[in-house]
């Protein structure tokens, strides 16, 4: 897998990046949930897991030529916003060691890969449900 860098929120090596892939996906690298209750929440499949990641991060994807970064829809399960003003981005737990090896990743983090459809679609305008979902986090 061939990853390019999209950004990160901090100067400091050790936080939550974005890069887009070869295989039209984006590796979203972000804090380990450890929380029980937050986990036991989420709807995870085998192979997939969970990041909290700050909501600035996304403004990242202009540098993938999409015209706005800013996540305007909060679909379950791909992402949730927390009431600490935060998303929990699920996805496939990234395994990929040539992946992994091209990236800093400290054992408080880990990275989730999240189709690129799933992320592009978050950034059109709240529809009804969406709205509703947005006015009341799920987490």
């Amino acid at each position: 897998m061939k990853l390019r860098f999209l950004g990160k929120n901090s100067t400091i090596g050790d936080c939550p990046t974005l890069y887009a892939t070869d295989r039209d996906t984006y590796l979203v690298q972000g804090w380990r949930i450890f929380a029980n209750d937050l986990l036991m929440r989420l709807d995870l499949q085998e192979g997939e897991t969970a990041v909290e990641v700050p909501t600035e991060l996304f403004e990242h994807l202009t540098e993938d030529g999409l015209p706005a970064g800013e996540i305007k829809r909060v679909a379950d399960p791909i992402m949730i916003l927390t009431p600490g003003g935060t998303f929990v981005v699920q996805g496939r737990e990234v395994t990929d060691p040539h992946a992994l090896a091209q990236m800093d990743i400290p054992d408080y983090e880990t990275v989730v890969e999240v189709p690129r459809t799933a992320i592009t679609a978050l950034l059109e305008e709240p529809r009804g449900a969406d709205l509703q979902r947005r006015a009341q986090p799920a987490l």
